[in-house]
């Protein structure tokens, strides 16, 4: 449940947002990780990799750990009407499918309403997404659809762009091939003018691509 903090005499507004509860046991995690590893026939239990199954499984644990933070907005006391836009975010998620990373950065923009977000806020929502295993697809959707509904913007749009290690190390070993994907949500998906500006603006600063 979030916690609503409104400072007395201040226009801002910092919901506390908290990631779900989920059950951890780093102790059963790093045993079978040391199994998984001699399945593997790797040299667990010899002085150099001995405490390989713990490290795995805090790395993981880290990468999977959901930050909670104060999603800190205030009034649109200027009228404010035009796009705000946050690019290159740096992001990293877990694949699902292999549990390998994927890495690469966040376009984000919205079109404001009442209210507008601080602007460091932009960074901490897209971690928050991102510190969970799941496609790039769910990913952008998510801080799309989070952002328009906390912030109750006009419009709002994600693009993100990451390399999968799980194309570029594995299977077709395709390094340095990107995965574009987009989610636009109000008017920047239903007006042709800011949709256009939107996607002109995220594309500049992907350098044109």
């Amino acid at each position: 449940m979030s916690t609503v903090v409104i400072e007395e005499g201040s226009t801002a507004h910092r919901p506390r947002v908290t990631g779900p509860p989920r059950e951890v046991d780093l102790a059963a995690a790093q045993k079978a990780a040391g199994e998984m590893l001699r399945a593997l026939g790797l040299p667990v239990d010899g002085a150099d990799m001995f405490e390989t199954p713990r490290r795995l499984v805090d790395a993981y644990a880290e990468l999977l750990t959901v930050p909670a933070f104060d999603l800190t907005t205030f009034v649109n006391t200027a009228g404010y009407d035009e796009l705000v836009l946050v690019s290159d975010i740096p992001l990293r998620s877990l694949c699902e499918h292999h549990l390998l990373p994927f890495t690469g950065v966040a376009h984000v923009g919205y079109l404001p309403g009442g209210r507008i977000l601080g602007l460091s806020k932009f960074a901490r929502l897209v971690e928050f997404h991102a510190r969970r295993a799941q496609t790039q697809e769910r990913l952008t959707a998510d801080i799309a659809r989070d952002l328009e509904t906390r912030l109750e913007a006009e419009g709002v749009g994600v693009v993100i762009e990451a390399e999968h290690t799980c194309m570029s190390l594995r299977g077709a070993r395709a390094s340095g091939a990107r995965t574009v994907t987009s989610m636009l949500r109000g008017r920047l998906r239903e007006d042709p003018r800011s949709r256009a500006e939107f996607l002109a603006l995220t594309r500049e600063s992907r350098g044109g691509r």
